[in-house]
């Protein structure tokens, strides 16, 4: 058995908001992550959102532009957005905030695996392979 995280074997995955957050703190795991090139990583508008989201610097938004410069932007599309209404028709507002509902209609739809340190908010979504990061 091998201690190896698990998103360390994909070559594919969007990425949540936390994994960014990781990133921008130092976190090596998260440095690892980014630099990977064996693993193409896109990230979803409503992450984009969130991390560009005021407060934030001059210097601290150019940071992660610079970063989401070499990554895949997901905009969403009809197809996302028929998704994101079938997830919450199936588990409610209640039970999944409207952003993760977004990034999760963006993985499925993708068909990527969601990296994300916020299990919590997404193993219940059945349509979804959700990693921890």
């Amino acid at each position: 058995m091998t201690n190896e995280p698990p998103w360390l074997a994909l070559t594919s995955a969007l990425v949540d908001t936390g994994v960014f957050i990781l990133w921008y703190r130092g976190d090596p795991r998260a440095r690892l992550f980014f630099r990977n090139p064996a693993i193409e990583i896109y990230y979803s508008r409503v992450t984009r959102k969130a991390l560009l989201h005021p407060p934030i610097s001059d210097a601290e938004k150019a940071c992660v532009l610079r970063l989401l410069a070499g990554l895949r932007l997901i905009n969403p599309d009809n197809q996302i957005a028929a998704a994101y209404s079938d997830l919450l028709s199936r588990y409610g507002y209640l039970r999944v905030h409207l952003a993760d509902a977004l990034i999760a209609a963006s993985a499925w739809v993708k068909n990527l695996p969601l990296v994300t340190t916020n299990l919590r908010h997404f193993q219940q979504i059945r349509e979804i392979e959700v990693i921890p990061f």
